[in-house]
Parts: structure tokens; sequence; C-alpha cells
């Protein structure tokens, strides 16, 4: 074989490694610790492992060790490592809504750690309308977070909260949000994030949480060091999945900009302001007509406005709709341009990672524009202490196993649950049950006997479930249960003869109704919104959502008087819910 056709051989192999690496992300493997760079002896001499520079000059020094092909590779979720430069791997999509979950490729259940707290569902917690809940969730995710990088299972870069606004109860991600009010949507942000990131809500360093003393989750140095970073997510006015002939993927959000100004901007600002987010993520839609992840001009709001500082991720796949589905330019390289050149940073998919380079051979974009997005992404890994060397020698080192599903994380998830349970309707004061009366009791619904859905989307492996049936037999021995229905849509009465059955034999009856994933979840939205409220038979509705891992013991205890719930009051009686 010539020398020409060698070197045309190994040009062709190189390709097809270079193609397999961007078109299939890699699968994180458990290790016993994550992977660092600024290994001693070879690549710890870097200026970029230095701490004792300035973490901008850091970043700086790092951009200008790299390579064009080298910093392309960095502009997708599941970068690839530079060897010569002694820096691995990094997958950024880790999620952590209301506890560590599995849809982002950066956690893995399978190691050390099989299990992490499940909380309640966001819409469930933002129900207590407690700051100070809000914040101790977040921080106790936190903990669990780091526990989980330390022994290889997790990233360090997390995409939560979801805080765009739940006007429409069709929409199938509502709850995941805090709810319609762009108030306690903005207060939850920054109590989350606060908490998630290692900041405190006081002076000192330390927060007095009521399950199990203080606790220092990071010193109030005033450096911008992160335990963990948090994504506000999805910039902006996101509230659509997929309805009749309209999908999240191609929907143009039609918004005045005062609607914009008053109710989808506020949580994004109060997140970024006071929460110090250290990420936001741009959504699939468009807004007025130019794709989220392509309006240079909200996006550099953030940043000059607002004081962002951090680095902006499109959703995943976000900057292959501009082109694709949006049809909002007329070729890739141009959907490349528009989002780096907008101020979008990393692009979750590979789509930057196959059109980039045509871009610049285009002339379309510059190194620079790459430059700058690395110099965003880069300074938030060093806040995070990724180039500070070995991270068991750090600050949370010492996390690990030890510290998910303490007593304290599943003490914490119960009083979620049970702040968030809200009482909707109690004719003749029929609740509390009293358990020393009741001598057996029927528990009818598909899902009253089933764990897999007690948290909702973006749930991960809970530390001890139980179902709702389970927790109800802890309290009344002779408790039966019966499914009525195969599915919560109830579309035929096949289960009905045992349903009744059981009920004629128990005191009372507990019946388990409304939704689950199948109703409603991402890329779905709900087709009804009926619920068989109106039959006067029905003596007591109570809310519970979806309430996470400990949803039905907090029920139990709301049903049997062990706790008195929230209540939602009509007629001339009035509330007053105060954030704490």
């Amino acid at each position: 074989m010539s020398s020409r056709w060698r070197i045309l051989l190994f040009l062709f192999i190189e390709f097809l490694k270079f193609f397999s690496s961007i078109a299939k992300p890699i699968t994180p493997t458990p290790n016993s610790q994550p992977q660092y760079p600024c290994k001693p002896p070879y690549h710890s001499h870097y200026s970029f492992c230095d701490t004792s520079l300035p973490i901008t000059t850091r970043a700086k020094s790092l951009v200008s060790h790299l390579r064009l092909h080298e910093k392309i590779r960095q502009l997708t979720d599941n970068t690839t490592g530079i060897p010569r430069l002694g820096i691995p791997a990094y997958e950024w999509w880790s999620e952590s809504l209301h506890g560590i979950a599995t849809n982002g490729p950066g956690v893995s259940f399978t190691g050390k750690i099989a299990a992490a707290t499940s909380f309640p569902q966001v819409l469930v917690t933002a129900a207590s309308f407690n700051r100070s809940l809000w914040f101790l969730i977040g921080s106790a995710i936190a903990v669990e977070a780091r526990a989980m990088y330390n022994v290889g299972q997790a990233g360090l870069t997390f995409w939560a909260p979801n805080i765009n606004i739940f006007r429409d109860p069709r929409w199938g991600r509502g709850q995941e949000t805090p709810g319609e009010d762009p108030m306690v949507t903005s207060a939850y942000a920054v109590e989350f994030v606060r908490g998630f990131q290692g900041g405190n809500r006081k002076a000192g360093g330390k927060i007095r949480n009521g399950f199990g003393g203080e606790r220092v989750l990071r010193e109030d140095d005033g450096s911008e060091g992160l335990m963990v970073s948090a994504c506000c997510k999805h910039f902006t006015a996101y509230d659509l999945e997929k309805w009749r002939n309209f999908s999240r993927y191609s929907f143009n959000a039609v918004v005045s900009e005062q609607d914009l100004e008053d109710t989808y901007q506020p949580p994004f600002r109060s997140c970024i302001q006071q929460g110090k987010a250290s990420c936001l993520m741009c959504s699939y839609n468009a807004i007025n007509g130019v794709p989220a992840c392509a309006r240079g001009d909200l996006l550099q709001k953030a940043r000059t406005d607002w004081g962002f500082n951090g680095y902006i991720t499109s959703d995943c796949d976000a900057v292959a709709t501009v082109y694709e589905y949006q049809n909002f330019t007329k070729t890739p390289e141009d959907a490349v341009a528009d989002v780096l050149k907008a101020g979008t940073d990393i692009n979750c998919g590979t789509y930057l990672l196959r059109h980039t380079h045509s871009a610049i051979r285009c002339g379309k974009v510059q190194e620079q524009d790459i430059d700058r997005a690395l110099y965003n992404l880069f300074l938030v890994q060093l806040r995070l202490g990724l180039f500070d060397g070995d991270p068991r020698k750090g600050q949370f080192g010492k996390l690990g196993p030890k510290d998910v599903c303490t007593s304290e994380h599943k003490k914490l998830a119960l009083e979620a649950a049970r702040q968030g349970i809200v009482l909707l309707k109690n004719n003749k004061k029929f609740l509390p049950l009293d358990k020393k009366v009741v001598t057996s009791l029927a528990v009818i619904g598909p899902k009253a006997n089933n764990v897999s859905q007690l948290g909702g989307g973006y749930t991960g492996v809970p530390c001890n479930p139980k179902s709702l049936f389970e927790r109800f037999q802890a309290y009344i021995k002779k408790t039966s249960y019966a499914a009525g229905c195969f599915n919560v849509s109830c579309d035929c009465d096949d289960g009905f003869d045992e349903a009744i059955h059981t009920v004629k034999e128990a005191d009372f009856v507990i019946v388990v109704a409304g939704l689950d994933l199948s109703q409603e979840s991402e890329d779905h939205d709900r087709n009804s919104l009926l619920l068989p409220e109106e039959d006067p038979r029905i003596a007591s509705i109570i809310w519970i959502g979806y309430p996470g891992e400990a949803g039905g013991k907090a029920l139990a205890q709301v049903i049997f008087g062990d706790y008195n719930p929230e209540v939602i009051l009509s007629g001339n009686e009035s509330l007053s819910a105060t954030l704490t």
C-alpha cells in the first residue's frame, strides 16, 4: 500500500473515531472517585492549576492552551477529555429537581450509592409557602450531590430548578414548577438555588435546620466558590409540551413586553440577582418569532442588567430545533452562529460539535465566539474546584455514602410532604379519623399500591419508598386494597366488582384518584381537567400531588390527625399564607 493511501486510511479512521465520539454520548461508569485535572506530577504545573491566581486569570489561561478542535469538543454536555493537558472528560448534564434524578446521563445509581432522598415534586413543596423549607431541601440535595460526585456517580452541574410560570393546568411539566404566581416562584428560585449552591440564609455560614442541628455548607468568605451548580430553566415563556398540532420544539410564544416583564421574567431575574445562579438554560420555544437560544437581547440582558455570572446552556437539542423545527435559519451553520453570538455557551446534544467547524470555515463563526463561551464554562468549573486538584482533599471531600439517605434528610422529605398537602374539602369535619374507632379500611385506586410515580417527573431511586396502601396498614391492621381500574384514566370497569366487594367489607374508604405520568409529563400535555369531585358522597378531598418517598406516611398522618394540613377556605373565611 502506498504511503498516500496509508495517510488517507489513517485520516478516515481518525474521522470515524471523531464522529463516533460526537454521535454517541459516553455513559458514565461509576468509579470509586471522580477523575480530575491538575494531577501531579505531570499536569499540575499549568497556570490554570495555580489556586493562588484569580479564577478569571486561570480561565483565560485554560482557554489559551486549547487547540481549535479541542475547543469545539467542549461545546457539548458530554465533553471529550484532553489527555495532553491531563483534563478528563466531563458530563455537564445531571438533574436534581426534587432529589438526585436519573434523567441526566451524569448520574448513576450503580455503585456505592444506590439511592438518594426523593423529596416531593416542586408544586407540592411550593404549596407550603415556606422559604426556609425550600432552602433546606436545596441544601440537602446538594450534600447528596457532592457525596455522589465524590464516588464517581454524579457531576457537579445540575439543571434545576424549573421556574417557568404554570399558567395553564394542561401543561405536562407544571408539576415541576412552583406554580402560577411570579412572586412565589421567584422566592422559591432564590431559596432553592442559595441552598443548593452552598449559600447561607444568615451570616456565619451556618443554618439551624431543625433536622439534626447546624450544618456548615460553605464558608462565607466572600469567594465565588460553589458547592454544586444550579441552573434556572427554561428561559423563557415556556409552558407547552405537545398539544394537538403544537409542539414545544416549534412553538412560538407570543408575549407582550408587559407580560414578559410582569409574569415570565421575574423568577429568572430573582434567580440570578438574589439566588446567584451559575447557569441559565434557554428553552425550545421561540419568543415573538425568535428561538429562545438565539434571543441575544434576552440572554445578554441577563448578563448586563441582571449581573448573571455563569454559563448558558441550551435545552437538549434546542440548537438543532432552531434550524430543523423552527426553520429560523437557512443552514445548520447559521443556527450555530446565531446561538453562539446570542450568548449560548454550550449545547446539550451534538449540534455544535457537528456544525461549528464548518460554520468557522464559512466565516459565520469566529474563534473568539468559541473562546467567550469556553471562558464562561471554565469559570463555573473553576468555582466548583474542578481544577484545584484531588477533590477528596477539598472542602467537601469527606462527603460520601454516609451522607445520602440520612435520617435527617428522610425526616425533611416527610416534613415537606406534610407541609405541602392541602385539604380541599371536609364536610361536617369528617376528618381526621380516629384510629381507635376505625376497625377496617379500604384503599382503592390503581396507584394506591404503587411507589413508582410518587415523585412525579425527574425522580431518582428513592431511599425507602412505600406505597400509600402500605402506610395505611401501619395505622389500621385490617386494611384492604383493590385497584378498581387498571390505569388512572379508568377506561373500563373490569376491576369494579373486586373494588365494590372490598369497599363493602370496610368501615371507611379512601379513593386514590387523579393523575400520573401517563396523563402529564415532559413532552405530553393533559387532555382533560376533569376530576370526580362533585359526588356528594365524597366527604373529604385531600390534594397530595406527587408527594415523594415519604408521601404515604404524610397522608396517613393527615388522615388520622397526627398532622394538621393546609386548608383551602371558601366563602367569608380567609387564609393568610406567609413566606417564612
